[in-house]
């Protein structure tokens, strides 16, 4: 097993922080494998308000997936997702991967389905994908996914790259 890719972006809302979301590809023979892990909580006057985990496990040969497993907690609904590919290239929302950036549909790591997108460039290596119910704001520096920021019920969610391999 090689690391490839090793991510942790600190996570906040509205200012505040509430968690982390680490990424590592490694190879596997001619594949490679995505393991994601992500833990929020939000509290109110020290009370806990919202928790959200999600841990996927990707498997990619070349740009296409070929398998994603997943469970996810986001408030009190759960997802779990055993997805595998049937014919074509498909691709997740791997924003590690700026090749996404010119997809039409990408797969839902949380739900399983695939999601038409409209990607947009906004200049100086930002992007904005949007969906039926997204719209998010990706940053790249060289390449390399630095950052994400979008709006949710809860207020402006935004990742930061705090460590990188």
């Amino acid at each position: 097993m090689n690391v490839l890719m090793s991510l942790l972006f600190t996570v906040s809302l509205d200012g505040r922080d509430i968690g982390e979301h680490r990424f590592e590809l490694v190879e596997r023979g001619e594949a490679r494998e995505l393991l994601s892990e992500a833990r929020f909580r939000v509290s109110v006057l020290g009370i806990p308000a919202y928790r959200y985990e999600h841990q996927a496990t990707e498997r990619w040969r070349g740009d296409c997936l070929e398998a994603l497993v997943s469970s996810t907690r986001d408030g009190l609904k759960r997802y779990a997702v055993d997805w595998r590919a049937q014919r074509g290239c498909t691709m997740s929302f791997a924003y590690w991967n700026p090749r996404i950036l010119g997809e039409k549909a990408l797969l839902n790591a949380q739900t399983g389905e695939l999601e038409p997108v409209r990607v947009t460039p906004l200049g100086a290596g930002a992007y904005r994908v949007q969906g039926r119910e997204l719209a998010i704001e990706l940053r790249y520096d060289e390449g390399r996914w630095v950052g994400l920021e979008t709006d949710t019920p809860g207020g402006r969610l935004r990742y930061r790259l705090a460590g990188a391999k």
